[in-house]
C-alpha cells in the first residue's frame, strides 16, 4: 500500500472542494475575483498539471492543419505535373 501515495490524492481532493468552497462564498458576496482553474496548478512535486482543450478549439486545429496539408500537397501536384 502506497500511503504517501494515497496522501497526495487526499491533498489534492481537498484542495478541489476547498476551491469549490470559496468559489461558492465568493459567489454568495456578490461578485467573483479572479477565477483560476485548478487544472492549471502545478502539483506539489513541481510538475505543471495537464491542460485540456475544448471541443472547439480542437476542431480548428484540425481544420487548419487540414488546410495547410491541402495547400502542400496542392503545391507537389502542381509541381509534379510542371
Amino acid at each position: 500500500m502506497n500511503i504517501i501515495g494515497a496522501l497526495k490524492q487526499e491533498e489534492s481532493k481537498l484542495r478541489r472542494q476547498l476551491t469549490a468552497v470559496q468559489d461558492a462564498i465568493a459567489e454568495l458576496n456578490g461578485g467573483r475575483g479572479i477565477a483560476v482553474s485548478p487544472v492549471y496548478k502545478s502539483s506539489s512535486n513541481g510538475a505543471s498539471a495537464k491542460r485540456t482543450m475544448s471541443a472547439a478549439v480542437r476542431a480548428r486545429i484540425s481544420r487548419t492543419a487540414k488546410a495547410r496539408w491541402a495547400k502542400i500537397k496542392a503545391a507537389k501536384a502542381k509541381k509534379a505535373k510542371s
